[in-house]
């Protein structure tokens, strides 16, 4: 295994790995969710299976995320149903920026018992992947059912669906205590390159394909989300045979939510003054709330 300069030795918490296996025209990112994942889930008091559910969006949304080229893009993952337990899920990537929020009715919930499955949260939902290109101005939009035992299965179906790219997407997630880690892997086979060439070539049955995602979905979620392993490790354990595995340091991750009382201020200042007299509470303050963070602005103006 060949890799860059990894200065601190293995790659632990918060931080995206990516690998490229050449001889099997395949890339991959691989990474481990754990401080910066307790502060976004500590911003609202989650009941478990929420909590879980959107620790395996917040790894996904990292993933995905990490394979856009801009690096002042963004990614979007939306589930949304209209009938569901689940009635919203958002979280979004930007620059190694992370945050996410589940809207949910708790009554509900409290009813399917401690491990309900997809469809019982969701029932016939939707999952929205959104990549938004700052230096292009272009976004792409892939819209697929939220089909399957987890978000994974949505995810890997909107690659194959959307943009015709094999992949395998495996993701885990361990509580203890008041702490939460996720741990996830992915890999795409890219026979004609990343970008650039028509990808006439990238099929399920393809062996390079079959190789590559055999040796990568024998990965445990055991392995996903131990601490004592890190990640340059785990991906030695499951590509060491191969001739050259090329493996480089991406962001690192935090949470992101980038909301202030100046941006609030910015967008409620294009409104007209009536409309923000309207919006007003008694003490002549416009109340936001931020479910991402669980924050309420107090936003002040003269008229």
């Amino acid at each position: 295994m060949t890799s860059t300069e990894l200065p601190g030795g293995d790659t632990g918490f918060d931080r995206i790995l990516q690998f490229t296996v050449p001889h099997r025209d395949a890339r991959g990112r691989v990474v481990r969710l754990g401080p910066a994942l307790d502060q976004i889930l500590s911003a609202h008091a989650y009941p478990a299976p929420i909590r879980k559910l959107l620790a395996e969006a917040l790894v996904l949304t990292a993933l995905l995320g990490s394979l856009l080229k801009d690096e002042d893009g963004q990614l979007t993952m939306q589930a949304q149903t209209q009938d569901g337990v689940v009635d919203l899920l958002v979280c979004d990537y930007r620059g190694g920026e992370l945050r996410g929020y589940v809207r949910h009715d708790r009554a509900r919930l409290d009813e399917l018992g401690p491990n309900p499955g997809l469809y019982a949260l969701f029932g016939d939902g939707y999952l929205a992947i959104t990549f938004d290109l700052a230096t292009t101005g272009q976004r792409y939009q892939g819209i697929v059912p939220l089909d399957g035992e987890s978000l994974s299965d949505a995810c890997q179906s909107y690659f194959w669906q959307s943009e015709q790219v094999p992949t395998l997407i495996r993701v885990a997630t361990h509580r203890e205590g008041d702490s939460t880690v996720a741990g996830g892997l992915l890999i795409q086979h890219l026979p004609e390159g990343e970008e650039g060439r028509e990808r006439l070539h990238a099929r399920l049955d393809h062996p390079e394909w079959q190789h590559v995602s055999i040796m990568g979905g024998a990965v445990s979620a055991g392995e996903l989300v131990d601490p004592e392993l890190g990640l340059e490790s785990l991906l030695w354990r499951l590509f060491h045979e191969e001739p050259e595995v090329r493996v480089e340091k991406g962001a690192a991750i935090v949470r992101g939510c980038r909301c202030t009382a100046e941006h609030y201020r910015d967008i409620l200042s294009r409104f007209a003054p009536e409309d923000r007299a309207e919006m007003k509470n008694e003490q002549g303050e416009i109340v936001v709330d931020c479910a991402f963070c669980s924050r309420a602005f107090a936003i002040e103006f003269d008229s």
